[in-house]
């Protein structure tokens, strides 16, 4: 971890208990910039310990995905460069739990890595929310589906899935708006010394101290911890929302993103999973390395 200076720093007291009151969580303290490529299977096994902070201290702080552009690794000419990135892709995948087949690389490969990247800026203009959830259909279709995400027909499918203006965003597509949002992300990739992914940098907004900077892949404690120092205080946890509950918001979910929200075996959450299986509210999707689970919405 390192601290990535914003100018001026101060300490907080961490005695300070009403130091973040109604308003000021209001605002959100926080803000949290993840550097994310959405080639990069590192990234993508960031997912279960976002959407566990999400749900247990989403209150404190704002996300803001950036875009980092290192895509120059992926640039792949000759079968040995797709065969060493679809090794890479399959150690991943057995060492995190978040499946991620490496096949894509050999079978159906990335043509134009840089499109899925302005793909998700043009998402962006519709909103950050947008943004989001276009970046996670992004990823569902290449890790799990082998899809080639520089395709445009794929990346309209992203787009109607994430419930976009379809017609607005190939309009955003192809213009200069979402290429300068993308070098915009890519100048602050350089700025802050991004030089690994996943990387994460936290920011407390009403504080004039530095920001934290997490590169690479921790436990959650570990953010957990760091969101702790910039507020200066224990963070207060919010409820966790019931299995059936959580399910119904995020529709697609693995079954290791549900092991760590809910801190699970592996065994109790295929348990917990049957049982809402047999009530018919999932289907499980296999996955070249564990299941995933999809909502199923009642009619």
């Amino acid at each position: 971890m390192k601290r990535k200076s914003t100018g001026q720093t101060s300490n907080t007291n961490p005695n300070q208990d009403s130091q973040y009151g109604f308003f000021n969580l209001l605002r959100k303290p926080i803000e949290i910039y993840v550097f994310i490529d959405p080639l990069c299977p590192k990234c993508w096994s960031l997912e279960p310990i976002l959407k566990k902070l999400k749900i247990e201290y989403g209150h404190y702080f704002k996300i803001r995905p950036i875009v980092s552009g290192k895509l120059e690794n992926l640039n792949v000419n000759k079968l040995n460069k797709a065969k060493n990135i679809a090794e890479i892709w399959e150690k991943t995948a057995s060492r995190t739990g978040m499946s991620c087949d490496g096949d894509v690389w050999l079978e159906n490969p990335i043509s134009s890595p840089w499109l899925p990247s302005l793909a998700i800026k043009a998402a962006e203009l519709q909103g950050r929310k947008s943004g989001t959830v276009f970046l996670r259909k992004l990823q569902e279709h290449l890790f799990v589906n082998k899809k080639d995400i520089s395709q445009e027909h794929i990346l309209i499918q992203c787009a109607k899935e994430a419930q976009l203006d379809v017609e607005e965003f190939q309009n955003d597509l192809h213009d200069d708006s979402a290429k300068k949002a993308l070098q915009c992300d890519v100048k602050l990739t350089h700025e802050m010394e991004i030089d690994q992914l996943p990387a994460i940098v936290f920011f407390n907004q009403l504080e004039e101290q530095e920001g934290i900077k997490v590169t690479g892949l921790y436990t959650y404690e570990v953010y957990v911890k760091v969101l702790t120092e910039l507020l200066g205080q224990e963070p207060k946890l919010a409820p966790t929302p019931s299995l059936e509950e959580f399910m119904k918001h995020y529709q697609f979910v693995a079954a290791k993103e549900i092991s760590v929200v809910f801190d699970w075996t592996s065994e109790k959450t295929e348990k917990e999973m049957k049982k809402l299986l047999i009530k018919q509210i999932v289907e499980k999707i296999p996955a070249k390395y564990g299941t995933f689970w999809l909502y199923k919405e009642k009619r």
